[in-house]
């Protein structure tokens, strides 16, 4: 079995810090949860979200990790890798922005940051799936070198699965 080395949980780039989840981050995360218009989760069970990260990034060695403004200092969304519908050796990348920080390319910002420490951990590729009415996150993730894969479909309709190989 190969073994991987344990991601960076502190990156930084010009615009961004990414870090590590806090139990004050919980109102945040449950106000962009809430901006996918599907109801909004109660705190505690945001709280315990964020506790099953932290478990989750403990466990693996990979995380989902807070993306905060530099300058401004709030909290914008997250970005990382977990394992999600793929594998701790093939993790997933995600990630998820306030509709305010959309456009500006910080979800491009924080995923090459993440792409980078999930390289450094010696993994060979990197998933990503996507809705496939999700245009935005498309163009992410095509500016970063991923490649269609293939179309899932699952209960909330099709799902495309791309791939990128790490250096």
């Amino acid at each position: 079995m190969t073994t991987y080395g344990t991601m960076s949980f502190h990156l930084e780039t010009e615009r961004l810090i990414l870090r590590p989840w806090a139990e004050s981050d919980a109102a945040e995360l449950r106000a962009l949860r809430s901006e996918r218009g599907k109801g909004t989760d109660t705190l505690d069970r945001t709280r315990t979200l964020i506790a099953k990260l932290i478990t989750a990034t403990e466990t693996t060695g990979i995380a989902l990790l807070p993306v905060q403004r530099r300058d401004e200092g709030d909290f914008i969304g997250y970005c990382g890798v977990i394992i999600g519908r793929s594998a701790l050796e093939e993790p997933e990348i995600a990630y998820e922005l306030f509709q305010r920080a959309h456009g500006r390319g910080y979800a491009t910002e924080a995923a090459r940051a993440v792409l980078d420490a999930i390289a450094a951990t010696g993994r060979s590729r990197l998933w990503a799936t996507v809705d496939a009415g999700n245009a935005p996150s498309f163009r992410v993730l095509e500016k970063l070198g991923f490649e269609r894969d293939r179309v899932s479909t699952e209960e909330s309709g099709e799902v495309v699965w791309l791939k990128r190989s790490l250096p």
